[in-house]
């Protein structure tokens, strides 16, 4: 029972972090005082984002540019958000890791002189004594 309350309460704490963006479906939108209605606090343009703050049954409670107001869900669209840069930059930390089993591990950093490289050659043509195609293999193999 208590590794269900924590789970749902992390769900919560990150649905909470979570900001959601929205912005009008058709042309400006006026912001209320209250929900369902009231006197209009500012007026979001078309393409203004906004975040929304709460959410009632059919009125939402966002922050925009102009101002902080109720909007009808009915007038909004939510806005995709651009994945972000999912990059990590390890510079100037130590990675320490361990290994099951203990061997010699080394990491070439420069280019050695002594060193030489493998060269792998996948070209399997001069290996090749004669071909043979499918059915010749099958009857070969007894397979049909």
């Amino acid at each position: 029972m208590k590794k269900v309350l924590i789970l749902v309460l992390a769900a919560l704490v990150a649905s909470s972090f979570a900001a959601k963006k929205v912005k009008s479906k058709m042309g400006d939108v006026e912001l209320t005082k209250e929900a369902g209605g009231g006197s209009v606090v500012c007026t979001a343009g078309f393409n203004d984002e906004m975040t929304i703050l709460k959410e009632g049954d059919t009125d939402v409670l966002v922050k925009g540019s102009c101002g902080q107001g109720w909007v009808p869900k009915s007038k909004i669209e939510y806005v995709a958000q651009a994945a972000g840069d999912k990059s990590m930059s390890l510079d100037g930390v130590d990675v320490i890791g361990w290994l099951d089993n203990p061997s010699a591990v080394f990491v070439l950093e420069n280019d050695v002189s002594d060193f030489d490289g493998v060269s792998i050659d996948r070209d399997f043509k001069e290996y090749l004594q004669h071909t043979m195609d499918r059915e010749q293999m099958e009857m070969h193999n007894n397979e049909n």
